[in-house]
């Protein structure tokens, strides 16, 4: 990464969600990160559609849209009331031929960049993950305490997930907390 970053790198690994089985970004993000209204990224977006098939953007569903407006309670989104699109990662590298400010190119290197690191960092969490089962099954009873140990380090905590929704407590655990 450059010294001379323009955005926090805390800032995009924040923008990016889960969704539909894809790392994606949502389009008021992108906008607020290359520093342009939402309206005028959209109509970038629009003006050139075809460079932009339903694997590099697709819009939310109403369902998903609600979903995830009950869980910001307040809207840094300007008051976008339409639901908003969700940018893969090739449709973020896309941007960069949409936009051409020198912001907008900056910005997208390092978002690209970050895209890349958690690659990285899925692929060895992987890899370790696989090494320890291996060794798991060599290895007796007497290592499992280890072994929950390291998988532990290996595999991010329900805190590290990022959950987006609401919970339900079941009736047994109401009654419990009551208690």
């Amino acid at each position: 990464m450059s010294d001379k970053s323009l955005i926090p790198i805390e800032r995009v690994q924040q923008s990016i969600l889960f969704m539909r089985k894809e790392k994606v970004i949502l389009s008021m993000d992108l906008a607020l990160l290359y520093g342009v209204e939402h309206r005028v990224l959209m109509q970038a977006v629009k003006r050139n559609i075809d460079r932009f098939p339903s694997d590099f953007m697709f819009q939310l569903s109403p369902q998903e849209f609600s979903f995830l407006k009950s869980q910001i309670v307040t809207s840094s989104w300007g008051g976008i009331r339409k639901a908003p699109y969700a940018f893969t990662e090739q449709g973020v590298a896309m941007l960069s031929s949409v936009l051409r400010s020198p912001r907008a190119v900056h910005v997208n290197i390092e978002i690209m960049r970050i895209f890349v690191e958690l690659r990285k960092e899925s692929a060895v969490n992987k890899s370790l993950s696989r090494r320890l089962s291996k060794l798991e099954q060599k290895y007796d009873e007497q290592f499992t305490v280890v072994f929950d140990a390291l998988r532990n380090l290996i595999e991010p905590s329900e805190a590290e997930k990022r959950p987006i929704g609401f919970v339900h407590q079941t009736d047994n655990e109401s009654k419990e907390g009551k208690e």
